[in-house]
């Protein structure tokens, strides 16, 4: 994989559902801990499969990998994020307001757009603030399917007008101040995704043409937004070991015929094909056999 030739600070995965983003961005986390460096590694994905990949409990927090000790992981929980969220907006006024009043103001931090801003506070915070994860070397984000990232992308410009335009100071987030204090951070996270000595943005794809059209379009979509240094991994690429089975030769020429007629925008990018592993990425173990070892020496 060209870009852990020498690997930017942030490096963040994205793609269609299923294509095994969880995979490669665990094996490169791995890639780089063996390498000595200390590795976060952060899923954004409310359906996130981290833990089970790696073997740990996983929760908001940073939790060291127990085989290499220079890797941390953790899952945004999008509930839990919000329970946080709406604390530190509501607990400095217990004790101060009445009981309706405290009431009023949790109700208001219980809709669906606090549950997004909430997920998006805490990305933002790993992302935009170089103090919450000065510790690490490297932080790898394994993102939600590709609709909902660009969605959270695309919140801070969203909510700049929104409280622009707002006469009333107060939304389902509650009072507007406490969205305001966030802007900068908000901010910043968009800067350092555009900034491409700092970020890489690895789209994830397999070698077929639905996959390949969604990375082409968030590919496009990413760039308007100024994220213009991509990376384009095809995963789980089949290879039949056996021509005189119809089946797997039909298999491998499915793959070709897809990766012959890759997008233009796509095929423009630097590129790595990762052969389809026989055995299932669970594990440490697993992820440095099976594409550590084999495939990013």
């Amino acid at each position: 994989m060209k870009f852990l030739d020498h690997p930017t600070r942030n490096l963040f995965f994205t793609g269609k559902g299923g294509v095994g983003k969880t995979s490669v961005a665990c094996a490169t986390a791995v890639k780089l801990a063996d390498a000595g460096k200390k590795v976060l590694l952060v899923s954004t994905d409310p359906a996130s499969n981290l833990d089970e990949v790696l073997g740990v409990t996983l929760g908001n927090h940073p939790t060291v990998v127990p085989e290499i000790p220079t890797l941390f992981a953790m899952n945004l929980d999008p509930e839990k994020s919000a329970a946080e969220y709406r604390e530190r907006m509501v607990g400095p006024y217990r004790g101060l307001l009445p009981e309706a009043a405290l009431k009023s103001m949790e109700e208001q931090f219980s809709g669906s757009c606090t549950l997004e801003i909430a997920a998006f506070d805490e990305f933002s915070r790993l992302l935009g603030d170089p103090a919450a994860t000065a510790e690490f070397d490297h932080v790898v984000f394994d993102t939600a399917p590709t609709g909902h990232t660009l969605r959270l992308l695309t919140l801070p410009s969203a909510w700049d007008g929104f409280m622009e335009q707002n006469t009333t100071g107060t939304s389902c987030l509650g009072p507007l101040a406490g969205l305001q204090a966030q802007q900068k951070l908000y901010q910043e996270s968009v800067k350092a995704l555009g900034d491409s000595a700092s970020t890489t943005l690895v789209l994830v794809a397999r070698a077929e043409p639905s996959a390949l059209r969604e990375a082409d379009r968030t590919s496009a979509e990413l760039a308007e937004l100024g994220v213009k240094n991509q990376h384009l991994v095809v995963n789980g690429v089949f290879q039949s070991s056996d021509s005189s089975d119809p089946y797997a030769v039909a298999l491998q020429q499915r793959g070709a015929t897809a990766l012959d007629a890759i997008p233009d925008g796509l095929n423009a990018l630097p590129q790595t094909i990762v052969p389809l592993s026989p055995n299932g990425m669970i594990g440490i173990g697993e992820l440095f056999k099976a594409m550590v070892k084999k495939w990013m020496e």
